[in-house]
């Protein structure tokens, strides 16, 4: 076993294989989480009826991957019901009919489709360890990984039906390709930066922000060229622009070919009805004539349809969600809420190697007494750097700018930046001693013992910090969504700082399911957050309920999920209404008995509410 550890990767696989299994057996029994419902049905309606009606606001490739597992499944999908022949985007109620009400057996779809979504966090993870071992060596890429493979996030989301984690590889690929096409602009690296940007573009749409990113490190790439002068820069630029132009072209191809494949059985008559109806609220009459214009178009109707989603998506972006964070409800974002979240949702071990490594590094930067020649000179051999450090601030400047905030899960694609450089710090700590020519047995004896005695304590620390974040990311198995670290208070006490995919996201509904059976509970009052079916899951046990409905008449068993009860507990910022009906002020006198997991409170009422 030690021998086989020191073979070249075998760290790496046995991490791998370590989070393979954390995801396969956390996600076994949970339930459709909330976007689910909406990506399950359009990945199995572009794989299998060629049809692109369901879900255009996200791109087509991750949702299909998952739908290829379910290759040979005698399904149902049902096409005569309103919600696919009638309703614009129907995505929502065709999941709910395809999941939950055409015979099919749910959770087997499901943990079918997160089987291709683990199998790709899998490889991102081996792909990051092979760059990361590349740049940096072979230690910092072995940390990276773990702290890939060790993150709640990672784990949690990974084996989902979204777009986070494939968000988060497509940025990853799409700036590793671009800054190997700046080092060597060969044609095979201009191809692989093509496909890799292409890629990227039918993973997520927010992947657009790669552009101005690309931009900006090709100018910061030839200014650095300090052994060339500034007229030789210029040109230098002019002609990887224009190799830039034919990464756009092959990255156009390549969404022109999957989208070809997925809007070739969706009717024309009916792709244009639909993009005319979403379109209308569009406030760029001109944007919008462009894309039906492409639309009416037997050859450019794909990219009018990736198009479409595009527009969807900036459309989205430019508008809040209600969200509960820090005691307070609101529909406009909060600009401490990513920072907040990610101190909060990673493990407390891994933000003190972090600070640990930012010291170094900040001390480094200190001691050189940077000029802006030093500055370039370090840019041009440390660009690896450099430019994860553009894209994280990029990324986070833009992140806390946005109004949406729905969960820590869309800063996921900063992350392996984060873990590759805290990595590379650590292990430049770690190895820090006085360099130079040993001239006598003193100096050789004084060089053995900084590198082998002064560094025991840095080694130690490192260690056991290592053993703290893996110990308490087991810990908190099978609970990963509602995942908070120490200082959050952990995964039962999360709640109170954010919910939604940040705790609760519909994942315990199974859950309550056992725990009533476990109870012998006949009838449940359900006011629930999420993508599963209390009807499919309880029967007729299951009564909807909200707090609009009041007190039940006769008492008995309630359960509401987090998002729902802290939404209608929380203060409400000033501009935000709620309605009274809404705030469950007949619920707050009773504490609940117990929990579906760690997302879903239960409570036990008594026939006649109690005055207080």
């Amino acid at each position: 076993m030690a021998r086989a550890l020191t073979r070249p990767g075998a760290i790496a696989a046995f991490l791998l294989a370590i989070m393979f299994l954390m995801m396969a057996a956390s996600s076994w029994n949970n339930a459709a989480t909330m976007d689910e419902l909406a990506h399950i049905p359009a990945g199995y309606a572009y794989v299998y009826l060629r049809d692109y009606r369901l879900n255009p606001e996200h791109p087509p490739l991750a949702k299909a991957l998952a739908a290829l597992a379910l290759v040979g499944e005698p399904l149902s999908f049902p096409t005569d019901v309103p919600s696919w022949r009638d309703e614009v985007n129907g995505q929502w109620e065709q999941g709910r009919i395809f999941l939950y009400e055409s015979g099919n057996d749910a959770d087997r779809i499901i943990r079918r489709m997160h089987v291709p979504m683990m199998l790709c966090a899998v490889f991102f993870g081996w792909l990051l360890w092979l760059w990361v071992r590349r740049e940096f060596g072979a230690t910092a890429a072995n940390l990276t990984l773990f702290f890939f493979a060790f993150s709640p996030t990672v784990i949690a989301h990974s084996p989902l039906v979204t777009t986070d984690l494939a968000a988060a590889f497509a940025f990853f690929i799409g700036i590793i390709a671009y800054l190997a096409f700046l080092k060597r602009p060969t044609a095979i690296n201009i191809l692989i930066a093509g496909l890799a940007f292409g890629t990227a573009e039918l993973l997520k749409f927010s992947l657009i922000l790669l552009v101005p990113i690309y931009a900006l490190l090709t100018v910061v790439w030839c200014t650095a060229q300090t052994n060339l002068g500034w007229p030789d820069r210029f040109l230098l630029f002019i002609r990887l622009a224009v190799k830039a132009v034919a990464i756009a072209i092959i990255a156009l191809l390549l969404i022109w070919v999957v989208y070809a494949a997925t809007v070739a059985g969706y009717p024309p008559d009916r792709q244009y009805h639909d993009a005319q109806t979403i379109l209308s609220s569009f406030p760029s009459r001109s944007w919008a004539a462009i894309d039906l214009w492409l639309i009416e178009r037997d050859y450019l109707r794909p990219l009018g349809q990736y198009f479409l989603g595009l527009t969807m998506v900036l459309q989205r972006a430019s508008g809040g969600n209600t969200q509960y964070f820090g005691g307070e409800v609101t529909n406009v974002g909060f600009p401490s809420y990513f920072p907040i979240l990610y101190l909060l949702k990673e493990p407390l071990a891994f933000h003190i190697l972090t600070a640990i490594a930012a010291a170094f590094a900040l001390r480094r930067v200190w001691r050189a007494r940077a000029s802006l020649g030093r500055l370039l000179g370090w840019i041009q051999e440390h660009f690896i750097e450099f430019a994860s450090i553009t894209f994280i601030g990029i990324y986070w400047v833009t992140s806390i700018s946005s109004p949406l905030n729905i969960g820590v899960r869309h800063v996921l694609p900063t992350f392996p930046f984060v873990y590759a450089l805290t990595a590379r710090e650590l292990v430049s700590w770690l190895r820090v001693w006085r360099t130079g020519e040993v001239t006598s047995w003193n100096e050789w004896l004084q060089r053995l013992y900084h590198i082998y005695v002064t560094t025991i304590p840095k080694y130690l620390l490192v260690g056991a910090l290592i053993l703290w974040q893996a110990a308490s990311v087991v810990a908190a198995f099978p609970y990963y969504l509602s995942y908070y670290n120490e200082l959050g208070g952990g995964v039962n006490e999360g709640y109170r700082v954010a919910v939604d995919s940040n705790y609760d996201w519909g994942q315990d509904l199974k859950r309550l399911r056992d725990y009533a059976d476990e109870h012998g509970i006949r009838k449940i009052h359900v006011d629930y957050f999420g993508a599963g079916s209390p009807a499919y899951y309880l029967g007729d046990r299951a009564v909807e309920w909200h707090s609009s409905s009041g007190y039940p008449s006769d008492g008995g068993w309630l359960a509401i999920s987090a998002t729902f009860q802290m939404g209608a507990y929380g203060t409400t910022v000033k501009g935000f209404q709620r309605k009274p009906e809404d705030s469950y002020e007949w619920l707050k006198p009773f504490r609940p008995v117990a929990r579906a997991g760690k997302s879903i409170f239960i409570y036990q009422l008594p026939a006649q509410p109690q005055i207080y």
